[in-house]
């Protein structure tokens, strides 16, 4: 297909897949002519992929850049390249040189251990959740992960890690994660406050 019909099928206007071009996003088209070029299904896959850490990930063209590079570095092993794509979705928390941290951080990896979920030293995730529990001490809660750390292993093991086609193409797997771990969490968060609403209208009507 020529560019025009590129961006008429992908939603995606020629001047930005020119950009995307420029900057390395997008792999070139087949050379047609000494003006022209022709793409095919795996431009549009790469253009969701793009637009997904754009739109959802809210990803800077800086972290895209790498996570483009781990989709086409063949030898990188898939789980890694997965992990390039989490991590850059990840908010950046800086560890906190005090004691309090440390023992927060402690208590995560010790709940880590206990559910024997492999996670490396350097997660996002693992430091974002030692500062929240850091965070919730400050206001006088105690809190008690595990039922939380329960629920999101068996929904991740029962239904996210299976839509994510680890044998198809490349980007349509990380594409794949995005959207899980950006929509489905947003989707997660907002049913648990209705259910919160729900549970508080039944146990509190009549009162």
């Amino acid at each position: 297909m020529r560019m025009s019909e590129l961006s008429a099928e992908s939603g995606v206007p020629i001047a930005t897949i020119k950009y995307y071009l420029r900057e390395g996003l997008l792999h070139q088209g087949e050379q047609t002519s000494a003006t022209r070029a022709a793409y095919d299904g795996t431009h549009l896959r790469r253009l969701r992929l793009i637009r997904a850490l754009l739109e959802v990930g809210r990803l800077p063209v800086s972290s895209i850049k790498k996570v483009v590079e781990a989709v086409e570095d063949e030898s990188l092993p898939v789980h890694e390249m997965l992990g390039t794509a989490h991590y850059a979705l990840s908010p950046a928390v800086e560890r906190e040189p005090t004691a309090e941290w440390d023992e927060a951080l402690a208590e995560v990896d010790s709940l880590l251990a206990g559910f024997g979920w492999e996670v490396e030293p350097e997660a996002p995730a693992r430091h974002e959740l030692a500062h929240t529990l850091v965070r919730m001490r400050r206001l006088g809660h105690t809190p008690d992960l595990a039922p939380y750390a329960a629920a999101a292993g068996r929904l991740v093991e029962e239904v996210e890690i299976g839509k994510v086609p680890f044998d198809g193409p490349r980007d349509a797997a990380v594409e794949a994660l995005v959207l899980g771990t950006v929509l489905y969490g947003r989707a997660f968060d907002a049913l648990r406050r209705l259910a919160q609403e729900s549970a508080s209208a039944r146990r509190l009507s009549g009162r």
